[in-house]
Order: C-alpha cells, then sequence, then structure tokens
C-alpha cells in the first residue's frame, strides 16, 4: 500500500512533516499530486489576433520560514502560519499566448520549486466581444 509507507517515519512531535512526507512519497513512487491553480486570461479580440505574454499569479505552498514547518514556536502556535506548518507565497509566471488563439482555448504547466510541491497551472483564455 503506497500510502501507507514512510508512514512510521513521522515524528509525533512535528505533526506538520505529514505534507513533507506525502510530497515526498508521491515525488518517489510517482503519484500524481499537488495543488492546481486554475486562472483566466481576458484578451480583446486584437490581442488574441497578434498574441502576447500575459503575467499569471500562482499561489505556492511552501514551509513556513518563521517556525520551519514545525508549526510551532515554543510551544504556541506560530501566528504566521496558524499552526499548519506551511506559507502561501505568490509566483509570478509569464505565460506565452501564440497569435490566433481561440476563445476557450487552456494551457496547462507545472511550477516546481526545489522548496515547494509542484503546482499544477490551467490557465484558460477568454476573448472579450467588442462591445465590452
Amino acid at each position: 500500500m503506497p500510502h501507507e509507507c514512510f508512514a512510521d517515519e513521522i515524528a509525533i512531535d512535528f505533526p506538520s512533516v505529514g505534507r513533507v512526507v506525502e510530497r515526498m512519497r508521491d515525488a518517489f513512487l510517482g503519484e500524481v499530486g499537488g495543488d492546481v491553480h486554475c486562472a483566466e486570461v481576458l484578451l480583446s479580440k486584437r490581442e488574441a489576433f497578434d498574441g502576447l505574454i500575459v503575467p499569471v499569479e500562482v499561489p505556492i505552498r511552501a514551509t513556513c520560514p518563521e517556525c520551519g514547518g514545525r508549526g510551532e514556536t515554543w510551544a504556541e502556535p506560530c501566528d504566521d502560519c496558524g499552526g499548519t506548518g506551511e506559507s502561501v507565497f505568490r509566483h509570478a509566471v509569464r505565460v506565452s499566448v501564440p497569435p490566433g488563439v481561440a476563445d476557450g482555448a487552456r494551457f496547462r504547466f507545472r511550477v516546481t520549486s526545489p522548496d515547494a510541491a509542484a503546482v499544477r497551472v490551467e490557465v484558460r483564455v477568454a476573448i472579450r466581444s467588442s462591445a465590452a
């Protein structure tokens, strides 16, 4: 059973490492996991015709820098992460939208970091009507 793998390796006094161990298990065993972030890019007809590069902010979960992922400092819940051991950071990604993109087109990719779980990103293109 892959979900029980490494279960006995998590120290009782570090409950917040459970997600880290899950990420390692997923990466090691090849299980599909990670957060999914959906975004919509609103373009004019001209922008869709010409193509362009648009910024998209992706939330990335990482170990809380204040408590080091423990979720507490000196037996008190960590104020920065609310006791979860994780912090969410915004990461700017530049998405290249090709010329002639159609309304409803979707782009899928992953944002990876050595210090955080991979985030799967899906960007949907919406083209404004000329009346808007």
